[in-house]
């Protein structure tokens, strides 16, 4: 047989101690999906938002996460009447788990639970909610759009608020 059929069983050898290496070792190595969300994350929420609308104008103002919360607010104006407003909180709960909860116009509160978190989009859900189910935050360089999305009175709707980063005043 000579050189070449001795090399082919070490070869083999080799091959399969380094799958081995992997099998046992890739597990302990951490993956950018095992990264724990937390609201330092949404620091790119923080600051006022609006639609640009002179006539009916709608607007978010968010505070910097601080402690284990993310403060905001909302408000629609049409024609010089406030007809809709909204405070915001997004809340850490001591087991790590993150909430969106939405306080309308002297409502009672509504949580929505984060179930996906991703550089510049964060989705929170409540499948018991009437409308909407979903409520998503997404930023696309200065632009942010708020989205939600549900199912009301069994069509399926969804229902976007994009908005510019704007001057505090």
């Amino acid at each position: 047989m000579g050189r070449a059929g001795q090399e082919r069983p070490v070869r083999w050898v080799s091959i399969a101690l380094s799958l081995a290496v992997l099998v046992l070792f890739v597990p302990f190595f951490p993956r950018a999906q095992d990264k724990k969300t937390t609201l330092a994350d949404l620091r790119w929420l923080s600051g006022c938002w609006d639609d640009g609308d002179t006539l009916g104008r709608y607007e978010e103002h968010w505070m910097k996460p601080a402690g284990t919360s993310v403060l905001g607010m909302s408000r629609t104006v049409a024609d010089g009447e406030t007809i809709a407003y909204e405070f915001l909180r997004i809340q850490e709960q001591k087991d790590g788990a993150i909430y969106y909860v939405a306080n309308p116009s002297g409502q009672k509160p509504d949580s929505f639970k984060l179930v996906k978190s991703e550089r510049n989009m964060w989705i929170f859900e409540n499948p018991q909610h009437d409308f909407p189910q979903k409520v998503i935050y997404r930023l696309n360089g200065d632009s942010l759009i708020a989205r939600i999305e549900g199912t009301a009175d069994g069509k399926v709707r969804g229902i976007d608020f994009p908005m510019k980063r704007a001057k505090c005043e």
